[in-house]
């Protein structure tokens, strides 16, 4: 692994304070220190309930509020029921890649084992919500197209195209994530120039949090695409 003495060895941190770093992968516990962030916030919104609520619980409302509304223009009334699905891959996605602004750590989504990972759950999980809406036989139905006959020639086709999802999230995310992790690090390892840490904070640093917040928002928002795609009847999905 290449060191850059100007960066935060996190790696070397974690070992002095007593956590194995060889036999872990970096976007693993780069994941767990996402999660930990998740789960921190969450305890500090819930701990204690306020009618008149405080900085975090506030934002934590508005956050659950603004994915409830987008599931219920994707999805309709029933799209509250995928919250935790939804909400829980965009706050992962979106903590993550602002990661990568904090030097010294890495986004877990710019490695391709994370974004594969999500994009799987997604895959698996809107299947698994298009069964139990309508049944295997019917969900499988609509892989056949709108003419009985066709449905030789549409089935591969809507198979291929549904096993080509997972894939084009997964390397969508990735790649724009991994593009601009590169793109920081040179700069970052080129500090000791004096130009490029002009450049760092008053371009790619703007640039690298507005490409988190909208990849995440694609990919929450294809997502919902793909849910509603499954559990919506044929007449919803003319309409």
């Amino acid at each position: 692994m290449e060191h850059h003495p100007t960066l935060i060895q996190l790696p070397n941190f974690l070992a002095v304070i007593g956590v194995p770093g060889d036999w872990i992968p970096e976007h693993v516990w780069m994941a767990w220190v996402v999660m930990a962030i998740l789960i921190g916030i969450s305890c500090l919104a819930t701990r204690r309930l306020d009618a008149v609520p405080g900085p975090v619980q506030n934002f934590m409302e508005v956050t659950v509020e603004a994915f409830t509304d987008l599931l219920t223009q994707m999805i309709g009334p029933k799209g509250k029921r995928y919250l935790p699905l939804i909400g829980t891959a965009g706050l992962f996605i979106l903590v993550g890649n602002l990661l990568g602004v904090v030097p010294g750590f890495k986004p877990p989504t710019a490695n391709l084992n994370t974004t594969a990972a999500l994009a799987i759950t997604v895959f698996l999980s809107y299947n698994y919500f298009g069964i139990r809406e309508h049944g295997i036989v019917a969900y499988l139905r609509h892989f056949c197209g709108p003419i009985l006959w066709l449905a030789p020639i549409m089935f591969p086709i809507e198979f291929i195209g549904h096993l080509a999802r997972p894939i084009s999230l997964s390397i969508r995310l990735f790649g724009n994530i991994f593009g601009e992790e590169s793109v920081v690090m040179i700069l970052l390892s080129l500090i000791w120039l004096g130009i490029p840490y002009v450049i760092y904070l008053g371009i790619m640093m703007p640039l690298s949090l507005f490409t988190s917040i909208v990849q995440s928002f694609v990919f929450v928002m294809l997502s919902m695409v793909y849910i509603a795609g499954a559990v919506q009847s044929e007449h919803e999905e003319h309409h």
